[in-house]
């Protein structure tokens, strides 16, 4: 879509300026070609320009895209789980138009070569904004550190060696050190690795009672208060992947409290579901960190609710059905998450957790903050990033609708409020609601 287009009768509102304005014919949104020209409660007082493109939202609302900082398009090494196509396609869908990526793939991101190789496929398939984290380790499994500078300068938004914690603490040290000269930020899977090895469910009565190995909290808290430590030790910029215990979410808001530089994100799966959802052995919420108790989940909402937890993330980990559908000691961890990602947000607000704004913040604005993008916001002259959504229509997740070709999903069946209607990245329509 080019020239100028009229968002009229939207509810905009833009969490990172607290811009929330009543959908009516006089207001709305201006774009013109890949730009944001105006925004306002009377913009169109006098009418829409007469070359512009009219877009009735209904009522709907109107936001910034959804910035999604944690997802795996598995694509160089793994493109039969995702691609760079088919994951910006279930994003769309989930009202993101801006992603970034992991680096664990194969090869890993730990080059400038395989950065560019990921850019380029995005500049290919043209849909939503595509970042890439590198790797903080070579193949993301040394301890020799990356040259961080350099992929810094090729267009890493951040390091890490994403569904591995960096085991070595004097390298992790080091990383934060050296990232400081350039403003880097070390984002860290949190999971002491030797006390998880072999788990595949949440340690407890429910792992006993099925006979499976567990993985204990502690797995979780131990590895981030190390870590902590080491922040507090070199001064570097330091975020907590996933957190899901109710220790660390504690551990991250003294950590806060005391001046570090410390932030954090969470995934739908902690705040709206617990380990009940395995069940009878249902593999497809076998997640990594794997679903905690309901406590865990209650302390995931106070530190959403108070501000401890910067960001949601939708944890996008794609498997395909063969990596699924086996005994629940031998399937594969993840599930498929982006179309799910702003309709489970949206329960924070339904259940009166966070305000509609403040929920926003936490997949727009926040995560475009943490990794210095300058997406997440509406402004005049910021990028036509938009999604249109209904937060009240019911719906129900179907995971074998998803555009995703990961069929998987710990929410199957779930019963939601939040559509997406729309999604614009840079003026262009990429997805419209068939519904």
């Amino acid at each position: 879509m080019t020239g100028k287009v009229a968002y009229i009768n939207a509810r905009v509102i833009d969490p990172a300026s607290g811009f929330d304005a009543v959908a009516t014919r006089k207001g709305g949104v201006l774009t013109d070609g890949a730009h944001i020209s105006a925004i306002g409660p009377d913009i169109f007082t006098t009418g829409t320009p007469d070359n512009a493109e009219i877009v009735d939202c209904k009522g709907a609302a109107l936001t910034p895209g959804l910035v999604d900082m944690r997802v795996d398009f598995c694509e160089p090494g793994n493109e039969h789980k995702e691609d760079i196509e088919s994951g910006s396609r279930a994003a769309a869908a989930g009202g993101v138009t801006a992603v970034v990526t992991l680096p664990d793939t194969a090869p890993a991101i730990d080059n400038a070569s395989v950065l560019e190789f990921v850019a380029r496929r995005a500049r290919e398939v043209k849909l939503v904004k595509v970042f890439a984290y590198a790797t903080v380790t070579r193949n993301a499994s040394s301890d020799e550190i990356v040259e961080m500078g350099l992929l810094k300068q090729a267009g890493a938004v951040a390091f890490t060696n994403g569904r591995s914690g960096v085991a070595n603490a004097k390298t992790l040290s080091r990383a934060l050190k050296y990232a400081i000269a350039f403003d880097g930020l070390i984002v860290q899977h949190p999971e002491e690795a030797t006390l998880a090895n072999g788990g595949v469910m949440q340690s407890g009565e429910l792992a006993t009672r099925l006979g499976l190995p567990g993985i204990p909290s502690e797995a979780e808290t131990i590895m981030i208060d190390r870590d902590l430590a080491l922040v507090r030790m070199t001064g570097g910029r330091y975020h907590v992947a996933h957190v899901s215990t109710t220790g660390g979410v504690a551990s991250i808001r003294a950590a806060k409290a005391a001046g570090l530089k410390v932030t954090c994100d969470t995934a739908p799966p902690y705040f709206a579901l617990n380990e009940l959802a395995v069940g009878e052995y249902r593999t497809f919420a076998k997640l990594s960190p794997p679903l905690r108790t309901e406590e865990d989940r209650q302390a995931v909402v106070a530190g959403l609710a108070d501000g401890t937890i910067d960001c949601i993330a939708s944890d996008h980990l794609p498997q395909d059905q063969e990596a699924k559908r086996l005994p629940f000691e031998q399937a594969e961890f993840g599930a498929a998450g982006l179309e799910s990602l702003l309709a489970l947000t949206l329960e924070l607000v339904h259940n009166k957790h966070l305000s509609l704004s403040a929920a926003l913040a936490k997949v727009t604005a926040r995560p475009a903050e943490l990794l210095n993008l300058p997406l997440g916001r509406l402004k005049v002259g910021g990028s036509a990033d938009i999604v249109i959504f209904d937060p009240e229509r019911p719906t129900r997740i179907e995971p074998d609708s998803f555009t995703s070709k990961s069929k998987n999903s710990p929410f199957d069946g779930r019963l939601v409020q939040g559509c997406v209607i729309r999604t614009i990245v840079d003026g262009r329509t990429i997805y419209t609601d068939a519904s």
